[in-house]
């Protein structure tokens, strides 16, 4: 089931084209990655989902209903560009948030004080939000976001101002949240996190959606058959210039195309070089599927 389904969206800002002809499905449950360079669509098309602005085409259904204001409280939102009190103190800040996402005041305590332990700042809850480093501010906000659960959480470079520890931190929350049933949009430019994270992934590029599917699916589609072997030769080897090496003490690391072969001839044929320490496919990166994209359809 999709929790989100989005037809033929498109929208205009007098004459600049933000999104054209966009058609995403995002499963329920799914952790979704949204990419794409500055100025390609992904705020605009986040800010239609969460009902701030208007498509001028197109429809969005959310639970298989067309998106209507009443689904407001089963969506959270992250922005980029945090929003907090700064004269307020972390409870009162959290407390106000979860309120206004409908939660009676009992619960709002006992939900600040079940996050505040979960993260392990208790003792920040009468500090000013002023007084606090980016990274204690962003997670403040984080609690803020998905304090009332929502069914769809849309997160907006959630990693931003976090050191290693604390990205670490919110990786394993998002992750558990996932685990709730909890589906997740992750806008972000750290190709390492759509990596460990995302479940399926849609590229937009200058307004249009350029790709899209499933992580595993993306990454085996732009795969160019090439191996890597690590080789301790027997005697003298002479490699052919089609193949990049790089020799270590009494291994060679060799950089194989597949051409015609099958895996396992390939295999064969490093068998009879020498002792094969190693042989795997080169599967690309999110960032050089993302680079190599970009640049393509940059020039179309």
């Amino acid at each position: 089931m999709n929790i989100l389904e989005i037809s033929h969206l498109s929208k205009a800002f007098e004459n600049h084209v933000a999104l054209k002809d966009i058609n995403l499905s995002i499963p329920k449950g799914s952790i979704f990655g949204l990419l794409g360079p500055n100025g390609a669509g992904k705020t605009t098309l986040i800010r239609i989902i969460n009902q701030i602005i208007d498509a001028n085409e197109g429809e969005i259904f959310f639970r298989n209903e067309k998106l209507h204001p009443k689904h407001i409280p089963f969506i959270g939102y992250l922005p980029e560009e945090r929003g907090l009190y700064k004269k307020m103190k972390v409870w009162d800040q959290l407390i106000f948030f979860a309120r206004l996402k409908g939660m009676s005041l009992d619960e709002a305590k006992s939900k600040v004080n079940f996050w505040l332990d979960k993260l392990a700042i208790q003792t920040w809850k009468e500090k000013k939000i002023e007084d606090l480093s980016k990274g204690m501010a962003q997670k403040i906000q984080f609690i803020a976001t998905v304090i009332h659960e929502p069914e769809l959480l849309i997160l907006d470079e959630p990693f931003s101002g976090f050191d290693p520890v604390n990205a670490e931190l919110i990786k394993n929350e998002i992750l558990e949240l996932r685990e709730k049933g909890i589906t997740i949009v992750l806008s972000t430019h750290r190709m390492e996190s759509i990596e460990l994270l995302c479940d399926q992934i849609a590229m937009i590029h200058r307004s249009e959606l350029i790709l899209s599917g499933g992580l595993l699916e993306v990454k085996r589609k732009f795969r160019n058959k090439i191996y890597k072997v690590i080789l301790e030769p027997r005697g003298e080897l002479d490699v052919p210039k089609e193949w990049k090496s790089i020799t270590i003490g009494n291994q060679i690391i060799l950089e194989v195309p597949l051409q015609q072969k099958s895996p396992n001839m390939l295999l064969n044929e490093m068998i009879a070089l020498g002792e094969v320490q190693g042989f795997s496919e080169i599967i690309p990166t999110m960032e050089e599927i993302f680079i190599q994209q970009i640049k393509s359809h940059s020039y179309e």
